[in-house]
């Protein structure tokens, strides 16, 4: 009779300890679906002030080609001492800042890269940088304020465990680009291919429902909608296929150049630049803004802001943008990612690969000049972060077209391989593994006794 009534208590205890009946995990998936819902009102509250400050940006350089000269300089500047102290994890697009805080399962470290106020002063600091002119994205912004603000919720209401609260910041992450771009797939892939580079099978759900949450909460503001309008642009196979060859050698050099000199480097060029930033940073930061104004009066329309508008007339072929705006913007952005100023590289790359694209097509004739525009696109987002997948989707879900599948995909594998023989490292992965190495420095100098006197 005992053994019964035990194996009746061990069923018992069973049932009750199964993920659909356990009070924890319901609790944890709550606090999932609420801190989506957050995610996704806070991306697409960040879009609409986005554009605002755009706006307001070409509404005061309307007044004149002087007044960029005034405005950008300063802002960069302002830009860069404030975020010198307590808010120095702004910087930059803030992907690096999710990875690295996804890599240290420590609490401390994690604060200092998630903490809310870190992810208001995102928020904050990216519009003025997009009031200022610079050229800059919010969607990387996105991701850093979505693991931020699931992060901090989760160690509010006590899952704080490293593992627990580590799948909090993926889920934030995956639930920010998605709600940023309105691209729920690109969410899913990013999180696998960019942030963690693993997919545990208990993690599936919880990650697809924070971005499926998110991305239903942008889809009933903004409704359904392609970022850059549906696109019908086709390449069949045969002559037209050599687009796929050109844009992916090109995309590939030019985003793996584009990577290579963003990433921090102690020689070379780039560590010159360096040592001259670190002993004066504002004044280094003033003069990256007079830099992106000066190489913006050679373009038509400015090389300000994300280069959205740009990209999309590019791609639905009007618009008169110029032959060397893909150079341009390639050198604006450098200017922006030197300052060391808050804001993405996402809409500011597919802006390069649209002006990229768009000199390719001029050599083939024979092809759709949208679709080697859209193919350039998505090749140098690809040589740029070095992750094909997560460039293939975003492109196919950004512009509404599937019959593009194949060719955007074996041009961003082609891309990512090129891009690899410039840039060895991902630029994300350089850019979080710099980080972890500056916490690891600053731990073992703690913890190392002083030396006697």
């Amino acid at each position: 009779m005992s053994d019964r009534r035990a194996r009746i208590a061990a069923r018992f205890e069973r049932v009750t300890n199964h993920d659909w009946l356990s009070p924890t995990q319901w609790r944890r998936r709550i606090v999932f679906w609420v801190g989506a819902i957050v995610v996704g009102l806070a991306a697409v509250l960040f879009a609409r002030a986005a554009d605002f400050a755009s706006e307001a940006f070409r509404g005061m350089a309307a007044h004149g080609r002087w007044v960029p000269f005034l405005v950008t300089p300063a802002m960069f500047a302002l830009l860069c001492w404030l975020t010198q102290g307590a808010l120095k994890a702004t910087r930059g697009s803030g992907i690096p800042q999710a990875i690295a805080a996804l890599k240290v399962e420590d609490d401390g470290f994690r604060s200092r890269l998630l903490a809310l106020r870190v992810a208001a002063g995102k928020m904050a600091l990216t519009l003025a940088a997009l009031l200022g002119g610079a050229s800059v994205g919010r969607e990387g912004p996105t991701v850093h304020v979505g693991a931020g603000l699931l992060y901090s919720l989760g160690r509010r209401f006590g899952f704080d465990e490293p593992a627990a609260a580590g799948r909090f910041i993926l889920a934030g992450s995956a639930a920010g680009l998605a709600a940023a771009f309105n691209t729920p797939l690109a969410g899913v892939v990013f999180a696998i291919e960019e942030m963690s580079g693993t997919f545990e099978h208990r993690m599936s759900g919880t990650l697809l429902t924070a971005v499926i949450v998110a991305g239903v909460v942008s889809l009933g503001i903004l409704g359904n909608y392609a970022y850059f309008g549906d696109i019908t642009a086709a390449l069949p196979l045969g002559r037209a296929w050599i687009a796929v060859l050109l844009t992916g050698v090109v995309g590939g050099l030019a985003g793996g150049l584009f990577a290579r000199l963003i990433i921090p480097s102690a020689t070379g060029m780039r560590g010159v630049l360096g040592r001259l930033r670190a002993r004066q940073p504002v004044i280094f930061a003033a003069a990256c803004g007079l830099a992106l104004v000066l190489l913006s009066q050679l373009s038509a329309g400015g090389l300000y802001g994300t280069g959205y508008a740009q990209a999309r007339d590019i791609l639905q072929g009007h618009g008169d943008a110029g032959p060397l705006f893909g150079a341009l913007k390639f050198l604006g952005n450098i200017a922006s990612s030197w300052a060391g100023i808050p804001g993405g590289i996402f809409s500011p790359a597919l802006a390069v690969g649209a002006g990229l694209g768009g000199n390719i097509a001029h050599f083939l004739p024979g092809a759709d000049a949208s679709a080697v525009v859209l193919l350039g696109m998505s090749a140098y987002l690809a040589g740029v972060t070095q992750a094909p997948l997560t460039s293939a989707v975003i492109s196919l879900e950004l512009t509404a077209n599937h019959q593009m599948a194949l060719p955007i995909m074996a041009a961003c594998l082609l891309a990512r391989a090129v891009s690899a023989l410039v840039c060895r490292v991902p630029v994300y992965k350089a850019m979080a593994d710099a980080l972890i190495a500056q916490y690891a420095a600053e731990r073992d100098g703690a913890a190392r006794p002083p030396s006697a006197p």
